[in-house]
């Protein structure tokens, strides 16, 4: 017996104007376990297929490429002989019709640091709507060569920091010294500086909201900027989207709300600030072939990112 699905924002009533349904899923997501995982990304894959769609392209791959009768995955996809060939078949036929958000996890702990030490912390945070932030945020990971092994002491340390509740003070400690062993190695004007401006007062001053303010995101949470930079994506200003998601944890009702509200005040709100998203629903991927299509299409994304049909938001 399944149990019921978790988190999710459906629309209240009929959603007015210009509306696309997209299904979405992810691969390489881990957690919070950002940095001692064997996938270095996160991808998060969108379809607009409507489920007729999907389920002509799932049966086509069992008939013409005799796959499973269970839902695709992407290692067994690749592994088998004909790889190449339905993988040529699968990403054409997907041409014009999905996206995919690459999420680099080192980089997206940088940006954490720099929105949420160094900005008001926000759900834009990590999204295209900061984008004042990233030049800081590039500076500083294009510098971690010259690091060696601080770096990832330097980004160990800020997980640490904000991961759990108790925020003892050991850990702030353990973060500035980290911050400082990695100053030494001059990293370079805009790298150094970003590390000068870390200060102890706004870190606590962060800290000592992170448990009560609901309007900061969790801080180690990719899934919420992936979403909206993949409904920014679809809407491109001119309509709302709705998603259709394989169940995900993090995205639970107050959270979608925030973001919904957020994107309705930025850049890429429809007129009237009406928000880009119109609501997302939680499906289980077994009974939605437009999610198995989106999982597939993560898989291979992580897989392969470098393959030339593939592209990237």
């Amino acid at each position: 017996m399944r149990s019921p699905l978790q988190g999710g924002l459906p629309p209240t009533g009929t959603v007015a104007g210009t509306v696309v349904e997209i299904a979405c899923d992810e691969s390489g997501f881990s957690g919070t376990n950002l940095l001692r995982s064997t996938c270095p990304v996160i991808t998060h894959a969108s379809v607009d297929l409507d489920a007729g769609e999907a389920a002509g392209l799932i049966t086509a791959l069992r008939s013409e490429f005799r796959f499973s009768p269970h839902e695709v995955k992407s290692g067994q996809f690749l592994r088998r002989p004909n790889a190449a060939a339905a993988l040529e078949w699968f990403l054409a036929a997907l041409a014009g019709r999905a996206h995919v958000h690459l999420i680099d996890k080192e980089f997206f702990l940088v940006t954490r640091i720099v929105d949420l030490l160094l900005a008001e912390p926000s759900y834009a945070a990590g999204t295209r709507l900061s984008a004042d932030h990233r030049p800081a945020a590039v500076a500083l990971y294009r510098a971690r060569g010259s690091a060696g092994g601080d770096w990832e002491a330097f980004l160990s340390a800020f997980v640490d920091l904000v991961r759990v509740k108790r925020r003892h003070p050991a850990r702030v400690e353990r973060f500035f010294q980290a911050r400082d062993a990695l100053a030494r190695h001059r990293l370079g004007a805009p790298a150094d500086a970003v590390l000068k401006e870390l200060t102890a007062t706004r870190t606590w001053s962060v800290l000592a909201r992170l448990d009560d303010d609901r309007s900061i995101p969790p801080p180690l949470e990719p899934m919420l900027p992936a979403l909206a930079e993949t409904v920014l994506f679809w809407s491109g200003g001119r309509r709302q989207v709705l998603v259709f998601h394989d169940e995900q944890s993090a995205l639970t009702a107050d959270r979608l709300t925030r973001l919904k509200q957020v994107l309705a005040g930025r850049a890429g709100a429809l007129p009237g600030a009406v928000s880009p998203l119109a609501g997302l629903v939680m499906v289980d991927s077994r009974d939605d072939p437009r999610v198995q299509v989106a999982d597939l299409l993560a898989g291979v994304a992580r897989r392969l990112p470098e393959h030339p049909l593939l592209s990237f938001g």
